[in-house]
């Protein structure tokens, strides 16, 4: 006779044999958060979801390891977590068996998201988990969360609230980052603003179109946020989080406070930020150890 504890081995080992989902991993948890079916079964965008968190998970683990080599009581914090599918994959295969004392903090500026998320941490019992309504601006000075957090993530933040994630690492000594950037308009818009006297240099011509603008102020704003974190004592691996059929907001930056400040790194980003006329609109933002 079948227990119910039988039927949901039997789900979980058909699970992990139809569709990759990892050993160990709560088909629970994914049916919760939508990823399966009642039925147990995934539909192509949720077959694309799971495989980029999972890809992301393999990125992360190393970095989780490395603190909790350090510390038991490790911390990560999620900005913009959205319905938190990074953090609770997370907690559910690495926090909950390895890291107990661990704790994950989900921020998120969607009231409705957060409220979902809490309950279904206390349903799953993942105690280790809290989720604040917050936008990653005001996080920084929340005291809901702890002086300091080991790992920070933050993955499509739009525009500049990547940058504010940048700015809470730094303000709460963060051991490693992990971003993936997304919608990087600002610095698209003050090309934009001078691009009549930048033509007077012929480099301009690599962004004097509309759709070059676009795409060159992306790259030149994950480069300022390189340099940033480099002159902070980062060091960096930046590669790609999938492959581009599946999204075009597809960089992974992933940074490791392993070396000591680097003078050079920050005077390349004044350099650049005076070449292209960038100072004075985004200088106080991309500031440097003095």
């Amino acid at each position: 006779m079948n227990t119910p504890v039988d039927k949901r081995k039997a789900t979980e080992k058909a699970a992990v044999e139809k569709y990759d989902v990892r050993p160990g991993q709560s088909v629970e948890l994914l049916k919760e958060l939508h990823i399966l079916t009642r039925d147990g079964k995934l539909n192509q965008d949720s077959r694309r979801k799971l495989k980029q968190v999972y890809h992301l998970f393999q990125f992360i683990e190393p970095l989780l390891k490395e603190v909790l080599a350090r510390k038991p009581a490790l911390t990560l914090a999620d900005h913009g977590a959205g319905k938190s599918y990074l953090g609770f994959i997370l907690y559910d295969l690495f926090f909950r068996e390895q890291a107990p004392q661990g704790h994950i903090y989900g921020i998120e500026t969607r009231e409705d998201l957060v409220q979902r998320s809490t309950a279904l941490a206390a349903r799953l019992g993942f105690q280790g988990m809290s989720f604040l309504n917050l936008s990653v601006a005001e996080s920084i000075d929340s005291t809901a969360l702890p002086a300091e957090i080991d790992v920070v993530t933050a993955l499509h933040a739009c525009n500049t609230a990547t940058d504010d994630a940048i700015r809470f690492a730094l303000a709460k000594n963060a051991r490693h980052i992990v971003l993936v950037p997304c919608c990087q308009a600002e610095v698209a818009a003050v090309l934009r603003q001078h691009k009549a006297q930048a033509l007077a240099n012929p480099l301009a011509e690599i962004w004097r179109h509309p759709i070059h603008t676009r795409e060159f102020g992306s790259h030149v704003t994950n480069v300022l946020r390189c340099l940033q974190l480099e002159a902070h004592g980062y060091q960096l691996n930046v590669t790609e989080l999938v492959g581009w059929e599946h999204s075009m907001k597809n960089e992974l930056i992933l940074a490791s406070r392993t070396q000591k400040p680097s003078r050079r790194a920050a005077e390349r980003l004044r350099a650049i930020l005076d070449e292209l006329g960038l100072a004075e609109a985004l200088g106080p933002r991309f500031f440097t150890p003095a």
